[in-house]
């Protein structure tokens, strides 16, 4: 069993997951991951240094694999699990939020930047071939940081659009990933909300024109909050719940489903920030938290 994420303990301090029945999900099997990801890769995750070298804790290479699998590569699965199944859930019901996932580092034959598993990848791969009505999928990656991964298992895809904002100066800087961006917007280090919005808003609007997708995989990072060390960027809490409620106000008007996946954040009130988030976009009936 998963445990209980410290977004989720915030959500039920607010009430909102009162007489709500959550969906919890499986872990990715093997089988699954291969869809994705090389057989070598995974076995690579068999060793503990290269578990360190992905989570950029260096001690880690100390710890014996067997634990490493347990306490950290077990919840990973588990939340690729909840992006997998949130994508299921956003095909049939209109929409859906993972509290987790969003290892936007990750592509088939490598992970780095906090990232194992590429669950963005697996979720569109399971979304294109479970729902043949679906042929065009968005990533919309307003995390702080360049969404490399997706990047480079999508790239040359024209069915896969990619908008992608990010403060330019930080990790990981992938030239080469770049190439599979729809719609860049690079950004200074510490933009504040007024820019960033504006930003969010003219991009979202216009990506959407040009592609109308028949999903939208939002990767919603909270790592842009002011005084994050690795984003570097200046945005409030009442900034980032306006962006979401941006996101899903022009997604849901035009009766596209979404899957919101909450990615990087790195601060002890970014759990806070995700429930007041949701409970905002809730409170603006852009979600609906009593039929799900």
């Amino acid at each position: 069993m998963a445990s209980v994420s410290p977004e989720e303990t915030n959500l039920k301090k607010k009430n909102l997951l009162k007489g709500l029945n959550l969906a919890t999900p499986n872990e990715a099997t093997e089988a699954d991951l291969r869809l994705v990801h090389s057989a070598s890769y995974l076995r690579s995750l068999k060793w503990s240094i290269n578990v360190a070298k992905i989570i950029e804790v260096a001690p880690v290479a100390l710890v014996p694999n067997i634990v490493l699998q347990k306490r950290v590569l077990k919840p990973f699965r588990y939340q690729v699990g909840g992006s997998v199944l949130a994508g299921k859930l956003a095909i049939e019901r209109g929409w859906s939020i993972n509290v987790g996932g969003g290892f936007h580092h990750c592509w088939g034959n490598k992970g780095g930047g906090f990232c194992a598993y590429a669950d963005i990848t697996l979720t569109v791969h399971f979304i294109l071939n479970h729902y043949p009505h679906v042929e065009r999928v968005m990533i919309l990656d307003l995390d702080a940081h360049q969404g490399n991964g997706h990047e480079r298992d999508f790239i040359g895809r024209k069915d896969i659009y990619i908008l992608d904002m990010y403060n330019k100066y930080i990790y990981p800087n992938d030239t080469y990933a770049k190439g599979a961006i729809s719609r860049k917007i690079e950004l200074f280090a510490y933009t504040e909300d007024e820019e960033y919005l504006d930003r969010v808003n003219v991009h979202v609007e216009g990506a959407l024109n040009e592609f109308s997708p028949h999903v939208v995989i939002y990767n919603a990072g909270t790592d842009i909050l002011e005084g994050d060390c690795l984003g570097l960027l200046s945005i409030t809490k009442q900034g980032i719940i306006e962006r979401d409620e941006i996101v899903f106000q022009k997604v849901r008007q035009r009766s596209i489903p979404i899957v919101m996946l909450t990615s990087g954040g790195y601060q002890r009130v970014t759990a806070a920030v995700i429930a007041d988030s949701i409970a905002n976009l809730n409170k603006k009936s852009l979600i609906d938290m009593s039929s799900h």
